[in-house]
């Protein structure tokens, strides 16, 4: 088995089958995260890391910075600098550059201070990354209102697939919120 098809000693999730996120931990509701939804191998990979050296929210589980090497030699030079900038970046500037209509977009890593520059293909790539990510996770969250606004417009940014995996599961938490 190569390095790229092992997760720290453990078969890597998905390796054999095409990419999905479970949502609701239910089988027959899924996020698409495959090339027909925009989501290449490569964000599939930036995807599994999506949390890998903490964010903002979550600072359980993560591996230090200074071993971003051993991430890279893993999941190639772009995934890892999409998952890597997923974790560093400071939300309130990546929702700013949202509003920008072209590129590049910048947003501020919140672990060195410096800006980050983005072209629109990188941009994108980190919008389908953050999104599914939360998508995925919102309903165990229970962080219904969290950014919301910032969410929709990364859909819109997206298209048709974003914006329907968006509606989706925010129909569903609507409906698994209301008094029964």
């Amino acid at each position: 088995m190569e390095a790229n098809d092992r997760l720290f000693g453990q078969p890597r999730r998905g390796a054999d089958r095409s990419h999905a996120q479970i949502i609701h931990g239910s089988p027959d509701r899924r996020l698409p995260v495959d090339g027909k939804h925009g989501c290449t191998e490569e964000v599939c990979r930036a995807g599994m890391f999506h949390s890998i050296y903490g964010t903002e929210l979550f600072q359980g589980f993560k591996l230090p910075v200074d071993r971003r090497s051993e991430i890279r030699d893993l999941i190639g030079d772009r995934a890892e600098r999409l998952a890597y900038l997923n974790c560093a970046m400071d939300r309130a500037s990546f929702d700013r550059a949202l509003e920008c209509g072209q590129a590049p977009y910048q947003i501020v890593d919140r672990l060195t201070g410096e800006g980050v520059h983005l072209n629109q293909a990188d941009f994108d790539d980190l919008c389908r990354v953050h999104l599914y990510d939360f998508l995925e996770q919102v309903a165990r969250a229970q962080r219904w209102d969290y950014r919301r606004s910032a969410y929709r417009r990364m859909a819109e940014r997206l298209g048709v697939d974003a914006t329907g995996a968006y509606d989706m599961v925010f129909t569903i938490g609507v409906e698994k919120s209301l008094p029964r």
